[in-house]
């Protein structure tokens, strides 16, 4: 089978090689890698240059900040059986791409397979992640699914429209689109599966001043997506007691930039699950091939 990465990137270049030095050692002899160059100016032209002979590359730039659309139009351009969606700031270890092509050869039913972050210190990066392999559904995806660790049949991901662009970063819903695109997918029938052990390395921004300027933003697209797919109250309702719970124990122990972070997450989550008329548009449209 053939894989197909879409990098969407903006602002990074370093980042971008480190990437490509981590995919170059996958040994992967069907690989194709399309970047979508998000930048006004051209950073990227060294890079690619550098790369141009050590890997199979497409170069591809949009005038559009969108993480989303620069995903969909690369997944439009993707020949791969398999698609993946790596940030431009990831390092993929060895051996990923083989055990990844290995579990849709294991299952062909099997339409998404997902893994958790791995923090560049070692262990699991941020977020909750579920210790247990198996099936994810609608109540255990919250801790399944990160888009720069989430590989799809390309068939599959063109069925459904890809990711949707009214969420993610360059939108005021600014996260929890990879989990909406899984949601999808069980929406209509197809099986998706976690594997703890296929690790993405990614680095850690949690409780920095950087997450917690963007604590709102990102939480709002969580709450969005929640409503969205009309999930259970038991689903919910921890997501917004967590971070509540979370400011009163950082008050209480004089944690004051953790209690920021969680009161912009809280806030965030509680204006995203008000969105009027979360459920509009579904299904999305098809994606046409490129």
């Amino acid at each position: 089978m053939k894989v197909s990465l879409i990098v969407a990137t903006r602002g990074r270049d370093r980042e971008l090689d480190a990437l490509f030095e981590s995919l170059a050692a996958q040994g992967q002899p069907d690989l194709e890698v399309i970047v979508v160059d998000q930048n006004a100016d051209d950073r990227l032209a060294p890079v690619m240059a550098a790369w141009r002979d050590r890997l199979p590359l497409r170069w591809e730039r949009t005038t559009r900040a969108h993480a989303n659309h620069a995903r969909n139009l690369g997944l439009a351009l993707a020949r791969g059986d398999i698609v993946g969606f790596p940030d431009d700031d990831c390092t993929v270890p060895p051996g990923l791409l083989a055990r990844v092509l290995d579990g849709f050869a294991a299952e062909p039913a099997l339409a998404i397979l997902t893994g958790p972050a791995a923090s560049p210190e070692g262990g699991l990066g941020s977020g909750r992640w579920r210790a247990d392999a198996g099936p994810i559904d609608a109540a255990n995806v919250w801790t399944s699914v990160i888009e720069f660790n989430l590989f799809l049949r390309r068939e599959v991901a063109l069925r459904l429209g890809g990711f949707d662009e009214r969420l993610g970063p360059g939108t005021p819903l600014g996260s929890t689109e990879g989990n909406d695109l899984v949601l999808r997918a069980l929406r209509a029938g197809h099986a998706a599966r976690y594997d703890p052990a296929q690790r993405i390395v990614h680095p850690d921004k949690r409780l920095t001043p950087v997450a917690v300027e963007r604590a709102a933003l990102y939480a709002r697209g969580m709450g969005f997506v929640l409503r969205r797919h009309a999930v259970p109250a038991g689903v919910w309702l921890p997501f917004m007691v967590r971070p509540l719970g979370g400011i009163l124990v950082s008050a209480l122990r004089g944690r004051w930039l953790a209690a920021r972070y969680y009161a912009a997450t809280l806030r965030g989550r509680l204006e995203g699950f008000l969105t009027p008329d979360a459920p509009a548009g579904l299904p999305l449209p098809a994606l046409a091939e490129g």
